[in-house]
């Protein structure tokens, strides 16, 4: 029953939830298991997780680059919660806008 409703989830968003799962501090393994065991395209899978790997590692990137090294405990110690906010955010301002639309 689980099994079957997540595997309808995933053929729908796909993409979305491995580009969540990449860009935030969700367990990455278990989505790239889950991928495989659901049979996602194994080109789309490579392309949507450099991107998200890649905008997450740039984000970390582009604030030292932007703030210097006194802004790397921020990042240690906040980092994960931030993209975690982001992604959540993101997807409830998708939910309202699908639901008043």
């Amino acid at each position: 029953m689980y099994y079957a409703r997540v595997q309808e989830l995933y053929a729908k968003y796909d993409y979305w939830i491995v580009f969540t799962a990449a860009f935030t501090p969700i367990p990455y393994k278990v989505f790239t298991i889950a991928s495989g065991a659901f049979g996602m395209n194994l080109l789309a899978f490579s392309l949507v997780s450099a991107v998200g790997r890649g905008a997450r590692f740039f984000a970390v990137a582009g604030l030292l680059y932007a703030f210097g090294p006194p802004i790397r405990r921020a990042i240690d110690r906040y980092f994960d919660w931030l993209c975690l906010a982001f992604v959540v955010l993101l997807v409830t301002g998708f939910v309202v806008i699908k639901v008043w639309a």
